[in-house]
């Protein structure tokens, strides 16, 4: 397993240089300036001006930004925030820990959703549950999580007085009451994401489910007398959950970016908000860190998901 991840590890290089290039060439070409504000400002001499768009090499050509650029990274220096005037890797790390925790609450939520409903489901066909588990799962992934978001406040917040709709990072309570309030307003940026993500999945853990109880094995684990519970777990639910682990991989990065609108809504302080407040100020060093690691993220699920294949189907090697 050693040199295959060596392996992989070696060939997520290029392509991160290949993702680099592109992301910095975009947002090197987009219109806008990030001094915008302050080439508009009287009070700022045009010197400064200079000086500052010289500091931070915004009138060098593309080529030589990106390469300068690159050489920072690779010694830890993500940027400098035009707009919050302090270090990008500082402005993340400060954003990191409220987006782990909602995204990570929401993905065991949404797992703990789709695994035994989709998984009983399949165990029972177009039963009563199957059918009603299928309705609300169709229901679930065909509203958007702006309106489900809407929705939750208007009950929760609005009429029934519930829970805050304003996600607060600097609660000023400490102790047990810190974790009661923190609970408190995570719960609907939670729900909102976590039962969005977990009736989708839950149609594909059914699907696959359903692909897998028609097989061979199965029925030769059923007819050498092993009980049901054996058959569904070690047979049949071990199998259908390789390309599950697939979707749940490949999902995961866009589960950070869908929780943008999730964010934008509760006013979580996530690195959602903050790449849609570098967009809309046009802070390209932000930009540029955020959806680096978006991408960063992508090839880090997959590589992920390619070692939960052979520790769920001893068959395939690592080769």
């Amino acid at each position: 397993m050693g040199s295959y991840l060596l392996r992989r590890l070696l060939l997520a290089v290029p392509s991160l240089l290949g993702i680099s290039v592109v992301l910095f060439a975009v947002l090197a070409l987009a219109p806008g300036d990030p001094f915008s504000e302050l080439a508009l400002n009287p009070n700022v001499p045009a010197e400064v001006k200079a000086a500052l768009r010289a500091k931070f090499g915004l009138d060098d050509p593309v080529w030589q930004r990106y390469f300068h650029w690159l050489w920072a990274m690779l010694h830890g220096d993500w940027g400098f925030s035009f707009i919050s005037r302090v270090d990008v890797d500082t402005l993340i790390l400060q954003r990191v820990p409220t987006t782990l925790a909602v995204i990570g609450a929401s993905q065991v939520l949404a797992l703990a959703i789709a695994l035994p409903v989709g998984i009983y489901s399949a165990v029972k066909p177009y039963s009563w549950f199957d059918r009603i588990a299928s309705a609300l799962a169709f229901v679930g992934f065909s509203l958007p999580t702006f309106f489900t978001g809407l929705l939750l406040i208007l009950l929760f917040s609005i009429k029934l007085g519930w829970l805050p709709f304003v996600y607060r990072a600097d609660l000023s309570s400490t102790g047990w009451l810190w974790w009661s309030e923190q609970i408190r307003q995570s719960i609907m940026p939670v729900l909102v994401l976590g039962l969005f993500q977990g009736a989708s999945w839950t149609r594909y853990v059914r699907s696959s489910m359903l692909d897998v109880v028609r097989l061979d094995h199965v029925n030769t684990a059923r007819s050498k007398g092993l009980s049901e519970r054996v058959v569904v777990v070690k047979h049949i639910v071990r199998n259908a959950l390789i390309p599950v682990v697939t979707l749940v991989a490949l999902t995961m990065p866009q589960v950070f970016g869908g929780a943008i609108v999730t964010e934008q809504i509760f006013r979580v302080p996530g690195i959602g908000s903050l790449l849609i407040d570098a967009i809309l100020r046009n802070d390209t060093p932000v930009i540029m860190a955020v959806t680096f690691v978006f991408s960063c993220l992508v090839i880090l699920f997959n590589l992920i998901a390619d070692l939960l294949y052979g520790w769920l189907d001893p068959r395939i090697a690592f080769r």
